[in-house]
């Protein structure tokens, strides 16, 4: 299934998308994709309802993030290799994997596929990241690697935004450069983790002002998802609707050169294969 957040910030109502790319009000039936309403029962339930009997929603309706109340949001750094996923100077496996380092980004950084992105002042260095994310939908601590697939809801797009001015020259902390208000759009869909057999072979790749500049793919992920739950499981107990943003391959901005950053009037476009496209203008807040 394919699952949105529909209407305005603030009051979006769930639903999904059908076969012809509609919208189907769920409202009647749930109250919102987060937290419990994640559960594996309630997905099963949604899964076997008469998609054609729902109710169709206007098109050209808002599209929220596809996961309300986020309550935490975790990102993994460096979790991509440049080039082919096998290194030819490692191929007895010798040579370690460097550590998986996490941060967070503030929930408040959450909004929709389509919103525009506003530039904070002081920040001339805003980057662009395409991601795989994970929606979290059952609590788990210290979860199994041969489980973790167990403990998710669904998958979805995430643009993890990146103030490099913050994080290269100030003091370096991830959060402080991550979770400005619009930095973390989710969706346009949460897709179900059935209709994504394989997550670690997905094509992935952004568009600046129509030009590609960035696109790899799953299948260079150093740490695998399962190996990614059940790693953050350690550190914190996951909750239905926590999100895990996987990484991004090369081609940001900031490894460019010369370095190309995001400035009001852009527009961003990224994508990955099964999950949908996001688009969003580049705005700048009022001085």
């Amino acid at each position: 299934m394919k699952l949105v957040r529909y209407g305005p910030y603030g009051g979006e109502k769930p639903g999904l998308i059908d076969d012809e790319k509609n919208i189907r009000d769920l409202s009647h039936l749930i109250g919102d994709f987060s937290g419990m309403s994640l559960s594996a029962d309630t997905l099963d339930m949604l899964s076997k309802l008469e998609v054609d009997m729902l109710p169709r929603i206007e098109d050209n309706v808002r599209l929220g993030a596809c996961v309300g109340d986020v309550r935490n949001f975790i990102g993994v750094h460096g979790n991509y290799i440049a080039g082919e996923k096998t290194d030819p100077e490692n191929t007895d496996g010798s040579k370690p994997r460097p550590a998986l380092i996490l941060f967070n980004k503030a929930p408040s950084c959450v909004v929709g596929a389509q919103d525009p992105i506003m530039l904070p002042k002081g920040e001339d260095q805003p980057d662009w990241e395409v991601e795989l994310a994970i929606v979290i939908g059952r609590r788990g601590s210290h979860i199994r690697q041969d489980q973790a697939l167990d403990y998710i809801a669904g998958y979805c797009i995430c643009n993890d935004i990146t103030g490099r001015k913050e994080l290269e020259e100030g003091s370096g902390q991830f959060i402080k450069a991550k979770s400005a208000p619009t930095f973390g759009p989710l969706g346009p869909w949460l897709v179900t983790v059935d209709e994504i057999p394989n997550p670690h072979n997905l094509e992935m790749w952004v568009e600046l002002n129509g030009k590609r500049l960035q696109k790899g793919s799953t299948s260079s992920m150093l740490y695998t998802i399962p190996e990614i739950i059940s790693y953050v499981s350690r550190y914190m107990a996951l909750e239905p609707g926590d999100v895990i943003t996987t990484g991004s391959p090369q081609g940001s901005g900031h490894e460019m050169e010369p370095q190309v950053y995001l400035k009001k009037g852009d527009r961003v476009k990224l994508s990955i294969d099964g999950l949908g496209a996001q688009e969003q203008k580049i705005l700048a807040w009022i001085d």
